[in-house]
């Protein structure tokens, strides 16, 4: 079964190899120092570049359109072999973003308030940075759906960084 997995950018080097994850989503400022692990071949790892802002902030990248439809070609890429492994710096919006999008994009027939009840379940930190759902809710055509869904698990306990986690997507 596929699975995606979830962690900061500090338990990236462990959490792939506990998972032995065979593709890679990284989503930090384009300044951000990532070493991928070998195990991962470049062609299999994507890195979107951005701030985690909602709105425009000088200096700072806003998540886009086009980071959404970069994410959503690669996720329609994996092959599902073996683990996927979605990071961000803290492993608390950007990548539980990341995740919810690429969970509703592979299962399109699941609600979206079942699998952001998910996220809630596996991740008690998770606060979906609110743009990037937005943005995967116009792209996946969920009417508002996705939005909805996430504002109704609400930000999660504050930390400084998540715990590694799984989410199940499967219907």
């Amino acid at each position: 079964m596929p699975t995606l997995h979830v962690c900061s950018l500090a338990r990236l080097p462990d959490t792939a190899a506990a998972t032995r994850a065979a593709h890679l989503v990284t989503l930090v400022t384009g300044n951000t120092p990532v070493e991928r692990p070998a195990a991962i071949a470049p062609e299999r790892h994507l890195i979107l570049a951005m701030s985690d802002i909602v709105s425009h902030r000088e200096g700072h990248v806003l998540p886009g359109e086009r980071h959404v439809a970069a994410l959503l070609d690669f996720i329609a890429g994996w092959d599902r072999a073996a683990p996927l492994l979605i990071h961000c710096w803290a492993g608390v919006s950007r990548s539980t973003a990341a995740a919810y999008i690429a969970g509703c994009a592979m299962a399109p027939a699941l609600c979206e308030a079942e699998l952001a009840r998910r996220l809630r379940a596996a991740s008690p930190t998770a606060t979906p940075n609110a743009r990037l759902v937005a943005l995967g809710d116009a792209a996946l055509g969920r009417k508002g759906r996705m939005v909805d869904a996430i504002a109704a698990i609400g930000r999660g306990e504050d930390c400084f960084e998540g715990a590694p986690f799984a989410l199940d997507f499967t219907p």
